[in-house]
């Protein structure tokens, strides 16, 4: 526990106990600090300021650092300085709110003209002890458009003596006309990092022990305001009988159990509904919200998310070792088409369990729909089972068509079951026989393959093999490629599994380094060989003398099509004619 209390004093609740006093305390907003030191250092000192960012960032702290820094008179003369880790003359007056030259307004309480029109009348008035005469302005947004205008004469041309500060979480609600007349600084939320190592060092001087778990918790509740993570903490502390421990933050935030939120997302994505129902009833008899349960699901599942695009997503402090060793796990192993759909379902089952009589019973159904929809096909995949079923006969249609989940489909909500979470093939995730395909068109040359995959409606495919892969070798079974710079390169992988699904057969597709053809050109993809063709074809037709004639004869004309009047026959009609 902390160092004993006086009975006879009041408690001071951290945020008020540890609230910068300077710059040097102040956390997360370097960039604004190092823009008010230049300024001082240049005496070009701005007589307005407003300052926006979200609650508890530290706008009302700067505000007051900042006045004291204009007021700042030391045995030396007044002279305004952002090093005032020195308490000067009249520092301890303005920290108490006491000073007669250091006028702080709360807008949200004060909306109306008359209470501007005071400060309008009292600007006229030198100050009394200090240098400069400072009005804060707090939640500046809530001022009436009368205040806004009646305000915006002296904002503008204020005696040399004056200083505004303004403090907002709605900038957008600041007139335009007050905007232009104020430097703007934006405060920035407190990263992760920087909130943890600071919980860390104020739990330190208070003698408090801590989870580290724990304070994860407080950080992300906290969204990165710093006056709420102190409150959080004070609560964290007397809910744990002077210590910060994991199990009383969650029981105090409503929070579900990290590793049981993680174990019932792989449950409803292997499709286990009753695995999944049964998870879920341990979360609410233990106490748990049914919206927490959803919220924590959805957050999952934008973790999960972010950890399959942005690897360095895994860094973060706030997440539990659970959640960033299986987070990443589930992130190699689950499709981003999944996970936006079940991004889709949560976001849109939590406003069901908010509007529902009775929420849990709301959130089971939203789980069962989720599980459920782990099981339906993705639209290529049904595009595929539809082409299949006009070619089966009705019987085997009705066969392939009726299919339900939980009747021996493999669920496709993970690539894989929590077991072995590997296959990608969509033929397989179908249990669609590879028989099924040997009866299909071998494709004869790049171009029969770049048609079969457009026949196949798999535009992903085709455009790759067109605009991404340079064709260096085809033969039935066997392709050799270049890729270009900006290729994906699970390219190669992709048509493989496509190729075998079309075909029936294994195909070997093999990556050169060299793209260079035997004459040493680099060969040419299909969309830049058609360039090249329409290029030649429209210089050509440039080069004929009529048209020149003509676009000589009528400036500014250009060649809009070119046809060729005897156009190459298709190879079936060429063998006809043979």
């Amino acid at each position: 526990m902390s160092d004993t209390q006086n009975p006879a004093e009041p408690y001071l609740v951290l945020a008020r106990k540890y609230r910068p006093l300077d710059f040097s305390a102040l956390i997360g907003q370097e960039a604004m600090v190092q823009t008010f030191a230049n300024a001082f250092k240049t005496n070009r000192i701005h007589h307005a300021f407003i300052l926006t960012g979200v609650r508890g960032v530290g706008k009302t702290t700067t505000a007051r650092i900042l006045a004291r820094a204009f007021n700042y008179e030391d045995e030396n003369g007044k002279a305004p300085r952002l090093n005032i880790e020195q308490p000067g003359i009249h520092c301890q007056a303005i920290i108490e709110g006491r000073h007669v030259d250091v006028i702080e307004m709360d807008a949200a309480s004060n909306t109306g003209i008359d209470d501007i029109r005071e400060i309008i009348d009292s600007v006229k008035y030198a100050p009394a002890t200090a240098r400069y005469k400072v009005y804060i302005i707090d939640e500046v947004h809530m001022l009436s458009k009368a205040a806004f205008n009646g305000l915006l004469k002296t904002l503008e041309e204020p005696p040399p003596y004056v200083k505004f500060i303004f403090a907002t979480t709605e900038i957008r609600k600041v007139p335009v006309t007050v905007l232009s007349r104020c430097q703007r600084f934006d405060l920035r939320r407190i990263t992760p990092e920087v909130m943890n190592d600071y919980l860390v060092e104020l739990l330190g001087k208070e003698n408090i022990a801590f989870d580290p778990d724990a304070l994860s918790m407080i950080v992300r509740a906290g969204e990165g305001s710093v006056r709420d993570c102190l409150s959080l903490t004070d609560q964290a502390i007397a809910h744990g009988d002077g210590k910060v421990e994991a199990t009383s933050v969650r029981d105090m935030l409503g929070l579900a159990d990290r590793s049981l939120s993680i174990d019932l997302f792989v449950a409803l994505l292997g499709g286990k509904v009753a695995e999944a129902l049964q998870i879920t009833r341990t979360l609410y008899d233990a106490g748990t919200d049914p919206q927490a349960i959803a919220a924590d699901l959805a957050q999952f599942t934008h973790l999960v998310s972010r950890l399959k695009v942005v690897a360095a997503t895994a860094e973060d402090p706030s997440l539990t070792p659970d959640e960033r060793e299986r987070g990443a796990e589930l992130a190699d192993k689950l499709d981003m088409r999944v996970l936006t759909r079940t991004w889709q379902i949560l976001h849109t089952g939590l406003n069901e369990i908010a509007q529902s009589t009775n929420a849990i019973q709301a959130l089971e159904m939203v789980l069962i729909r989720l599980a459920h929809a782990a099981d339906l096909p993705t639209p290529d995949e049904l595009i595929e089972k539809l082409m299949r079923a006009e070619t089966s006969t009705p019987a085997q249609s009705a066969g392939a068509l009726n299919s339900s989940p939980g009747q021996g489909s493999k669920s496709l909500g993970l690539v894989a079951p929590v077991e072995a979470m590997r296959t990608t093939s969509s033929a397989k995730a179908m249990n669609v026989p590879e028989a099924v395909h040997a009866d299909l068109p071998m494709p004869e040359t790049f171009a029969d393959l770049v048609a079969l995959a457009g026949q196949k409606r798999d535009m992903l495919v085709k455009i790759a093999l067109e605009t991404d892969v340079r064709p260096l070798g085809f033969e039935p079974g066997k392709i050799e490629i270049a890729l270009t710079e900006n290729a994906d390169r699970t390219i190669v992988s992709m048509l493989s599994t496509r190729l075998k699904q079309w075909t029936g057969k294994n195909w070997l597709v093999s990556v050169s380094t060299p793209d260079m053809d035997e004459a040493g050109k680099k060969v040419p993809t299909l969309r830049e060989d058609k360039e090249a063709k329409e290029a030649a074809l429209y210089a050509a037709a440039e080069r004929e003398p009529l048209v020149q004639e003509i676009l000589l004869t009528f400036p500014g004309a250009r060649l809009d099509r070119v046809t060729p009047l005897n156009p190459p026959k298709p190879k079936e009609q060429q063998e006809d004619d043979q």
